[in-house]
């Protein structure tokens, strides 16, 4: 008898964990970067490397990979427009700072860059918020991309109080 209750209770608790888990779904609520708060990383960026002599594009993504912001110095090239926001695109991809990514995995570099959006390049950081990952910039126009994510860090670190409270629980 009480093999049989105990049957019954395992198999109610399935059904409902089976019914909470396909209505899971129905709604989905994220937090991303909104696009004041990533025009305002990518104008930080620039101004953190004018002040070392760098002209640069920096680009923030959401967490999806859409542009969010896309910001061109006056003197830096055309070009590095599109290799900031791949850069920023690879971080989004990977959950990690594109230049560790880089770091760790040499061995598929090379298929990586093949893929539309995408560069294995030093350059790009995640942005963070309550612990969320909410975006990321990607930098590119300073001779190196140390020097590239040193610029993004410097943004990041200008703006840190505001990221970390800019999510509501």
């Amino acid at each position: 008898m009480n093999k049989n209750i105990l049957t019954q209770t395992i198999y109610s608790l399935l059904l409902v964990l089976l019914s909470i888990s396909v209505s899971a779904g129905d709604i989905i609520v994220d937090k991303s970067i909104g696009m004041e708060l990533a025009r305002d990383i990518a104008s930080e960026t620039i101004i953190a490397c004018r002040k070392d002599g760098f002209h640069i594009s920096a680009v923030v993504v959401d967490r999806f990979g859409l542009k969010r912001a896309a910001l061109r110095d006056d003197r830096a090239s055309r070009f590095t427009l599109e290799i900031a926001e791949r850069k920023a695109n690879m971080t989004v991809m990977a959950w990690t700072d594109s230049g560790a990514f880089k770091k760790a995995r040499a061995d598929i570099q090379q298929e990586l860059n093949h893929i539309d959006g995408l560069i294995v390049m030093e350059g790009g950081l995640k942005i963070i918020a309550g612990g969320y990952n909410i975006g990321a910039v990607g930098v590119s126009g300073a001779p190196g991309g140390d020097k590239d994510a040193a610029c993004a860090r410097k943004a990041l670190e200008t703006l840190a109080e505001r990221i970390e409270f800019s999510i509501d629980d």
